[in-house]
C-alpha cells in the first residue's frame, strides 16, 4: 500500500521528534492507559504490522466458534449477544471512540462495509446446514485476503507484477476445488453443493467482498484512530434489531453456551482490535499476505470443534486458496 519510502520517513520522524505524551484521564485504568497509550501514541509501521499479525492467531478460532455458539443460541440471537460482549470488551481496552478523528464520509462507508461484513459472515455460518458446510462457508469468506491485496492495488495505487493474476486464480479454483468435494472441480457437484444453501455462500463472499473495502478504505484515508468499538456496536444493534423483530425464541444462557459466547467475542473483538491497528499504521500487504495462513489453522480448528471431517480433496482446495493469497501477496513485493 505505501512506498518504503514513507515508511522510512515516518520512522525518522518518530525516532528524531520529541512527540508529546498523549493526556490520559486521571481515573483511567492500568489496561486502559496501556491500550490507550498503544493506539494514540504513535508507533513505528513496523510496530504496528507486528501488532496486527496477532489477529490472525485470533480469527482462526473465530469460525468454529461463531458456529458453536450459534447451535446454543441461534444464528441471530448468538450473533447479537457475541458482538454485543465484543463492544463491551473494545470499550474496556480501548475506551469511547472518538469519533471526531474520522471524517463523516468515512464513518459512513466503513460503517456498510463493517456492518455488511459481520452480518454476512455470522448468519452465513449460523445458517449453514451442517457442520462440513460451515467449514466450507467459513473457506469462502477467506477469499479477503485476495480481495484486499487487489484493493489495495487497484484502488491504493500498489505496485504489482503481472503474475498477481495468477494468485488471483489460484484462490478462485481452490475455492472451486473446497465446493466440488469429493468431486473436485467437477461443475455438476460444484452446482449441486451450492444450490444446496446459495444464500449462505453468497453472503460468505460478499463478507469477503465487504472486508476487503473496509481495508482498502481505512489503508486510503490513513485513519489515525480505532473506530471498531463503534462498527462493532453498529453491527450489535442492527442484530438486536432483527432479532427482536422476528419470532426466534428466548436464549439460552446456560455455562456452556456463556463459555462459548465469551471465547467467541474475545477472539472476534481483539482479533479487529490488533488488526485495525494494523492497517491504519502498518504495511496492509505483509499483514494480508501473512493471513494466507488463516484458511488452513481455521479449518484445522473448525473441524476440530465441530467434529467435521474433511476430505482430502478439501484441503488440497484450502492450500490452493493459500497459494493464491501468498502469489498475490508476492507479486506486490519489491526486490530486495
Amino acid at each position: 500500500m505505501f512506498s518504503d519510502d514513507l515508511f522510512e520517513h515516518a520512522d525518522r520522524q518518530i525516532q528524531t521528534k520529541t512527540l508529546p505524551s498523549p493526556a490520559i484521564p486521571i481515573h483511567t485504568s492500568n489496561t486502559h492507559r496501556i491500550m490507550y497509550r498503544l493506539t494514540a501514541y504513535p508507533i513505528s509501521p513496523k510496530q504496528a504490522t507486528f501488532i496486527g499479525l496477532f489477529a490472525v492467531c485470533f480469527w482462526s478460532s473465530v469460525i468454529g466458534l461463531i458456529r458453536t455458539l450459534s447451535l446454543h443460541m441461534g444464528a441471530v440471537g448468538g450473533a447479537a449477544v457475541m458482538y454485543s460482549l465484543a463492544t463491551i470488551l473494545l470499550l474496556l481496552i480501548f475506551g469511547k471512540p472518538d469519533l471526531r478523528r474520522f471524517s463523516r464520509n468515512y464513518l459512513f462507508w466503513a460503517g456498510i462495509f463493517f456492518v455488511g461484513c459481520e452480518l454476512c459472515l455470522s448468519l452465513s455460518i449460523g445458517y449453514a446446514d451442517n457442520a462440513r458446510q460451515t467449514v466450507e462457508i467459513g473457506m469462502v469468506n477467506y477469499l479477503w485476503p485476495t480481495f484486499t491485496i487487489i484493493g489495495a492495488v487497484w484502488f491504493n495505487k500498489q505496485p504489482a507484477k503481472w503474475w498477481i493474476a495468477i494468485g488471483f486464480a489460484l484462490s478462485f479454483i481452490g475455492i472451486a476445488i473446497v465446493l466440488g468435494g469429493e468431486g473436485g472441480l467437477s461443475p455438476a457437484h460444484i452446482y449441486r453443493n451450492v444450490l444446496a444453501n446459495p444464500a449462505g455462500y453468497i453472503m460468505a463472499l460478499l463478507d469477503a467482498l465487504f472486508w476487503a473495502a473496509y481495508c482498502t478504505l481505512t489503508a486510503r484515508v490513513k485513519a489515525q484512530g480505532n473506530a471498531v468499538g463503534f462498527f462493532f456496536f453498529l453491527v450489535s444493534c442492527v442484530l438486536w434489531a432483527k432479532y427482536f423483530a422476528g419470532s426466534y425464541g428466548s436464549l439460552n444462557f446456560d455455562t456452556e453456551s456463556v463459555l462459548y459466547a465469551l471465547a467467541a467475542a474475545s477472539c472476534m473483538g481483539l482479533g479487529y482490535a490488533v488488526w485495525n491497528i494494523g492497517i491504519s499504521r502498518g504495511n496492509m500487504t505483509v499483514l494480508a499476505g501473512a493471513s494466507y495462513f488463516i484458511p488452513v489453522f481455521s479449518a484445522l480448528i473448525s473441524s476440530f470443534l465441530l467434529d467435521a471431517p474433511l476430505p482430502t480433496e478439501f484441503w488440497q482446495g484450502a492450500a490452493m486458496v493459500c497459494i493464491g493469497s501468498a502469489v498475490c501477496w508476492l507479486a506486490t513485493q519489491k526486490k530486495a
